[in-house]
């Protein structure tokens, strides 16, 4: 491959895993930092690194000047902790300068990451969310998977101007690179020993290192303005607490919380209970469905092949441990 590609928040977990892809597939790769940002999550691999902000129009035109692609993954995702403005400001204001740099410079095709989480919530028990399902929350309960639907809709303005997006929606990633522990958040409780108990619901699972080549996939295979959902296994939450005990090798969850309880904690922590900032009322009301994706578009149009939650949880502890 001769293309040049950028890569937006490359210093986080999804960004770098994008990055490792990239340069195995032959790309030339321009990672995108900022002035603070640590690189921990690049060790052992070597893009090009340039300095700027994605809320910092002025720092994009260099940073993509000579990029046949950009991958725009840079976002906060840790929304219980952050507040809402930083959220907003990051993913959706962050987005539009990005497509707007983007399409001045004439890239071929921005890879847009968003999430999950613009996907809502079932509506009937046992519902599988796919790509035509619709953002059904109010944008107060969830401020972050509001701020991805917002920023999706700056990309379907930026392809009405002429420019080329296709956007994937990650289920919750784990695995390697993750330096600030977000899906790893688990396998750190886990060695804490703090899991004791498991929420009621579930959740869409997809290895960090899937995730990264996914992103490779959708920019070579996608259909212009077209969403993938990148899933690899729906779990339960005590199913998946109980893999990553039993592979960090401590104690499994000796109980699964009532629905009910749950709820009662979130209403608490929205009158101002005093919890840790991962117990924040959003997790808490979320944690409550089994939020499951079907992923069969992105297996059958890109030829994704992801792997189980067990082994998205075993390469997390193995990049953590090593």
């Amino acid at each position: 491959m001769s293309d040049k590609a950028l890569v937006t928040g490359a210093t986080g977990c999804v960004g770098a895993n994008v990055v490792e892809a990239l340069l195995e597939r032959g790309y030339d790769v321009r990672a995108l930092r900022r002035a603070t940002s640590r690189l921990d999550a690049l060790v052992g691999l070597n893009p090009e690194l340039v300095t700027g902000d994605v809320t910092d129009y002025a720092s994009l035109p260099p940073a993509l000047a000579g990029c046949d692609l950009v991958f725009h993954v840079a976002a906060i995702a840790q929304y219980w902790r952050n507040a809402p403005n930083p959220i907003y400001h990051a993913n959706v204001t962050g987005t539009r300068n990005v497509l707007r740099a983007a399409l001045e410079a004439g890239v071929r095709r921005v890879v847009l990451t968003s999430s999950v989480a613009t996907l809502g919530v079932p509506e009937v028990p046992g519902q599988l969310r796919d790509e035509r399902s619709a953002f059904n929350l109010r944008p107060a309960d969830f401020h972050y998977g509001h701020s991805k639907l917002l920023a999706e809709a700056e990309a379907t303005r930026a392809l009405r101007q002429g420019l080329d997006v296709v956007i994937v929606n990650p289920a919750t990633v784990i695995g390697q690179r993750d330096v600030n522990f977000v899906g790893g958040e688990l396998l750190r409780v886990a060695r804490r020993g703090l899991l004791v108990v498991a929420p009621p619901g579930g959740m869409g699972v997809v290895a960090a290192r899937d995730v990264g080549a996914a992103h490779v996939l959708a920019a070579e295979r996608g259909v212009t303005g077209a969403r993938y959902i990148l899933n690899g296994e729906n779990v339960t939450h005590r199913a998946l607490a109980e893999m990553a005990a039993e592979i960090v090798g401590v104690p499994k969850p000796r109980w699964t919380a009532p629905v009910a309880l749950v709820r009662l904690l979130a209403a608490m922590a929205e009158r101002g209970l005093p919890l840790p900032a991962e117990l924040d009322a959003c997790r808490l009301r979320l944690s409550a469905h089994k939020l499951y994706f079907d992923g069969s578009k992105a297996r059958a149009a890109l030829g994704f092949r992801p792997r189980p939650a067990r082994a998205a949880i075993i390469e997390a502890w193995k990049w953590y441990t090593d």
